[in-house]
């Protein structure tokens, strides 16, 4: 009797196994770690090389040469990083939950081609040449495309298919157009060249202020969606037998995918495959619910964009190879990789 207790002691006395939901947590804090660390370096590491002693002083000395490197362009870079990155992650989760399409992107629905054409038409007819008034016309064509989209898509009867196809015949006559007036306009033409290959380099501390309010509302409203997108990604019967508004969870979805990557469009230019790949690869490990792929895709594509920027800075010293082109790079292969991978388990 006393021999056969000692094991059930020990059973009852053996530590639980860590719970999925805590092992998600503890990959989020690991997640925020590793996004400090690459902001940190995006502080110390540019196309001028600088000790960690002058960037210290240059994070705490008012004025200067140091100051006006770390302070006034790598603060700021990153910063703008940190917000267009979540940004674009919030925005391509999002769209994959609405389209139920895991492999959709921002583009897809012509958000990068509203701000595209709504920059060239200012570059254009209105003579702004300063990247704070594109800033406006960016957000402004972003969200105009957003709304024709979703209103050739059918409005509150919008499916996933008819949204798709909608952004896809406006994103091929933008785009168009784009080249159009480029190939007239040679100043629109070296203008556009640097803004729409996506960059960081430009970014100040007004365009900062600028677009974090339309981030900042973006992001709750995409956090304040998970829950009705996930019933949405179940199919439109069962959503509807679990109490969801598919007409309203569908608007919501797509103003606050319109807000987000208007803006970051608007900020950096249109970045591509950081609202792809992200979210994509974050489901692979926490699986389907959005509650866990938001936070996630929020913190993880600015460790892309960020880490993508401080590549490119090194990589052509004492020049730089923008963001976009870096993130293309990377982006290419591992598109290649998630589609072959995705036919192989569809076989």
């Amino acid at each position: 009797m006393l021999v056969d207790s000692v094991p059930e002691q020990r059973a009852e006395t053996a530590p639980a196994p860590p719970t999925r939901r805590a092992i998600r947590f503890a990959g989020l804090l690991l997640s925020v770690a590793v996004l400090l660390l690459v902001a940190m370096a995006s502080i110390a590491i540019g196309a001028k090389e600088l000790s960690l002693a002058q960037v210290w002083h240059g994070l705490f000395e008012s004025t200067g040469t140091y100051a006006d490197v770390v302070v006034d362009e790598r603060q700021s870079r990153t910063a703008l990083g940190l917000l267009a990155g979540a940004a674009l992650g919030l925005s391509g989760t999002v769209l994959q939950a609405l389209t139920r399409n895991p492999l959709a992107d921002p583009g897809l629905l012509g958000i990068n081609a509203g701000a595209s054409a709504a920059v060239v038409t200012a570059i254009t007819y209105f003579g702004v040449t300063s990247l704070s008034g594109y800033v406006w016309f960016a957000f402004l064509g972003a969200a105009a495309v957003g709304a024709l989209v979703w209103f050739l898509g059918g409005s509150r009867g919008a499916t996933p298919v008819r949204l798709a196809l909608a952004g896809t015949a406006i994103s091929a006559a933008l785009f168009g157009y784009v080249q159009a007036v480029m190939i007239m306009d040679k100043a629109a033409l070296a203008r556009m060249r640097f803004w729409t290959v996506g960059s960081l380099s430009a970014a100040t501390e007004d365009m900062i202020w600028q677009v974090a309010p339309f981030l900042a509302v973006g992001t709750l409203l995409s956090l304040a969606l998970a829950r009705p997108l996930n019933a949405v990604a179940m199919g439109d019967d069962t959503a509807k037998a679990l109490g969801a508004h598919l007409g309203r969870t569908r608007a919501l979805s797509m103003l606050a995918a319109t807000v987000l990557c208007g803006a970051a469009t608007a900020a950096c230019g249109p970045i591509v495959f950081v609202g792809l790949m992200v979210p994509h690869v974050v489901r692979s490990f926490t699986g389907p619910d959005l509650r866990w792929i938001m936070p996630y895709a929020a913190i993880l594509s600015p460790v892309l964009l960020l880490g993508s920027d401080v590549i490119g800075r090194v990589v052509a010293r004492p020049s730089e190879v923008q963001v976009g082109i870096i993130t293309a790079i990377i982006g290419g292969p591992v598109f290649i990789f998630l589609v072959r991978r995705r036919r192989t388990a569809q076989l």
